[in-house]
C-alpha cells in the first residue's frame, strides 16, 4: 500500500497526464500494460481493463451474444458469476477491444466465481482494485463536482462521435466511449457514452453503482439502474 494515494483528497491543482510516482505503467496477469495517472491523491489506470483472468490466474469465461465463445444472449442475462465480452462480439484483437477494452458483468468486477459467494477474487492487478462508489465520488469531488468532472475526465480523441466542447481531459483520466452490453445481450452507445463499474451495491435496490460520461456535456453521472448482468468497462485504482 502507498499511503500517499489514500486519505482525504487534497485540493491541489489538476495537472493532466502526470503518471503515478515511480509507477508509470502496470501490467496485468495477461501481460497487458496500462498507463497510470495521478489525480489528487488517487492513482488510476488510464485505459480500460482487458484481462481474461483474475489476478490469481483463474480464467474468466467469456460470453458472446452470437455464441461465438460460450453460450447465448439468454445465458448472459442469467449469469450470476463473472464473465466478459467485447462490444459487438468482436474478437479480443479487434478495434473495439483495442480502443475500449472489455465489457465485464458486475460479477466479474466484484470477483464472484461461485454463485452467492462472499469470497471475492480481484479483477485488477495485484495491489490494485475496482474502485468503490465512495472512491468514484472522491474523484468527481476533487475535479470540481459532478457537473464539470466528466469533461475533465473525457479524452479529446475522435473516438467520441461528437465534438464535446466540455471535454478537455485536464485530469488525464482519458475516458473513451465504449458503450455497454445490456442484460439481454444487446450492445448500445459506443462512441457516445463511457460506463464504468464500481464495486459497491446500492443498499436499497442492490444494483451496483456505476459512473457514466456523456458526449453531450461535461457531467459525470452516478447511477444504480444497471443490473449486475450488464457489461461495462472497468478502471483500476491503486490500493
Amino acid at each position: 500500500m502507498l499511503p500517499a494515494y489514500q486519505g482525504v483528497i487534497s485540493k491541489i491543482p489538476t495537472v493532466a497526464n502526470i503518471p503515478c510516482p515511480g509507477l508509470a505503467t502496470i501490467t496485468d496477469v495477461d501481460n497487458n500494460s496500462y498507463n497510470t495517472v495521478l489525480i489528487g491523491t488517487q492513482c488510476w489506470t488510464k485505459e480500460n481493463l482487458k484481462v481474461t483472468k483474475y489476478s490469481d490466474g483463474v480464467i474468466i469465461i467469456p460470453l458472446n451474444a452470437t455464441g461465438g465463445s460460450t453460450g447465448t444472449s439468454s445465458t448472459w442475462q442469467n449469469l450470476t458469476t463473472g464473465s466478459y465480452t467485447i462490444y459487438g462480439n468482436e474478437s479480443s484483437t479487434g478495434a473495439n477491444a483495442t480502443n475500449y477494452g472489455f465489457l465485464y458483468n458486475w460479477y466479474a468486477a466484484k470477483g464472484i466465481t461461485t454463485t452467492g459467494s462472499t469470497t471475492y477474487k480481484n479483477l485488477c492487478p495485484l495491489s490494485w482494485h475496482v474502485p468503490t462508489d465512495a472512491e468514484w465520488t472522491n474523484l468527481s469531488t476533487y475535479l470540481g463536482g459532478e457537473s464539470v468532472a466528466g469533461g475533465k475526465m473525457e479524452s479529446t480523441s475522435s473516438l467520441w462521435n461528437a465534438i464535446n466542447t466540455a471535454a478537455d481531459n485536464s485530469s488525464g483520466f482519458s475516458a473513451l466511449p465504449g458503450g455497454f452490453r445490456d442484460f439481454d445481450g444487446s450492445f448500445y452507445f459506443i462512441r457516445s457514452y463511457a460506463f464504468f463499474w464500481s464495486a459497491t451495491e446500492n443498499d436499497i435496490n442492490l444494483n451496483p453503482w456505476t459512473r457514466y460520461l456523456d458526449s453531450n456535456n461535461g457531467n459525470v453521472y452516478s447511477s444504480s439502474s444497471f443490473f449486475k448482468s450488464v457489461g461495462a468497462a472497468v478502471r483500476c485504482l491503486k490500493d
